[in-house]
């Protein structure tokens, strides 16, 4: 069984602008988590926050490559540890293909179509906040989503 997921969106943004939305604390909160500890950083663990669903989690930062991959961990402390590689490709001067690929769940979990598509529509929402907040500037989609 394929254990990932990939989303794929185009944002019409430079890479760099899209990067620094991700990696950046103080631009994240605009459109995913609530807060982030500090910086994206290759080695770096990350504390994140979700104000409105009163969860927090670890990500550990293991590959960052400036304006075209980010490649984190996350879940590890609930033994369901997946792997979140972002690549960044642009498609002209002010454009961004932005693919988030998660892998790693484990195929044995009776939960797993559950999971993975609880996560793909994360993923699909998450990408959709990104897109009006760089483009157009909208900061009240973020925290929207209700499970």
């Amino acid at each position: 069984m394929d254990t990932q997921i990939t989303t794929k969106f185009k944002i019409h943004k430079p890479t760099n602008e899209v990067f620094e939305a991700i990696v950046d604390p103080a631009k994240i909160g605009n459109f995913w988590f609530s807060s982030s500890s500090e910086r994206w950083e290759q080695g770096k663990s990350v504390t994140v926050r979700y104000v409105e669903y009163e969860a927090e989690l670890v990500i550990h930062v293991l590959e960052v490559e400036g304006n075209k991959k980010i490649v984190f961990s996350w879940g590890g402390e609930y033994n369901e540890e997946t792997v979140v590689t972002i690549i960044l490709q642009a498609l002209d001067h002010a454009s961004t293909r932005i693919e988030v690929n998660e892998s790693g769940f484990n195929e044995n979990d009776p939960e797993i179509v559950s999971k993975m598509i609880g996560q793909k529509e994360g993923w699909v929402y998450m990408l959709t906040c990104l897109k009006g907040y760089l483009e157009n500037g909208v900061r009240t989609l973020r925290g929207s989503l209700i499970h």
